[in-house]
């Protein structure tokens, strides 16, 4: 079952100060969303492998828009995260199960690599709910630098019968980092942790 797309929603936050000092380059994270139809609002249903199916089509279309906002090849990409927001008719079960089982293949696809686990958050809300994407590194869930989140809302959504789902892809971490931990430089990238 192809996702049943109302509406396509991107954009890029780009940092160039903080604290008062220059950002060299800026930090840019760019949000890729999808509000759907959720096929199975306002009931129960024990098989959601169309969900599932929904979720890595997802995440291919959405991981690839958000790379394009950036302007970078997917390898340049260094955090990723996803998230999910059902209208008041579904149920948590719904978001995990296009976040989950099928749609980190085709995220990592686009970006060449990703080790790590990729962040993830689900809630049900209302119209202009907000949801924060977590973050992480995409090679190594260790480096500090880039446990982070983004904020996302479509204001006119989900609809109680709608899903929004979010990828957000950045191409580095927080803005002057200084919490220690492992560094870019240091990762082997082998086990998804360093």
């Amino acid at each position: 079952m192809p996702a049943s797309i109302r509406k396509l929603v991107t954009f890029v936050e780009e940092v160039r100060r903080e604290m008062d000092r220059p950002i060299e380059p800026p930090t840019r994270r760019a949000a890729a969303i999808a509000v759907i139809a959720n096929p199975f609002a306002g009931r129960y249903v024990e098989d959601l492998t169309p969900l599932m199916e929904i979720g890595e089509e997802l995440g291919a279309l959405l991981t690839q828009r958000a790379v394009d906002a950036l302007g970078i090849e997917g390898t340049a990409a260094e955090s990723y995260g996803k998230a999910a927001a059902v209208g008041e008719n579904g149920e948590l079960e719904h978001a995990a199960a296009i976040l989950h089982p099928k749609m980190g293949t085709p995220v990592r696809k686009v970006l060449g690599k990703g080790a790590a686990l990729i962040p993830s958050a689900k809630k049900r809300c209302g119209l202009g709910g907000v949801l924060d994407v977590p973050l992480g590194h995409k090679d190594a869930a260790y480096v500090r630098s880039h446990f982070d989140a983004m904020e996302v809302r479509v204001p006119d959504a989900p609809r109680p019968d709608e899903i929004l789902v979010a990828i957000v892809v950045t191409d580095s971490g927080r803005p002057l980092p200084r919490v220690g931990g492992l560094t870019k430089a240091e990762i082997k990238g082998e086990d998804g942790l360093r």
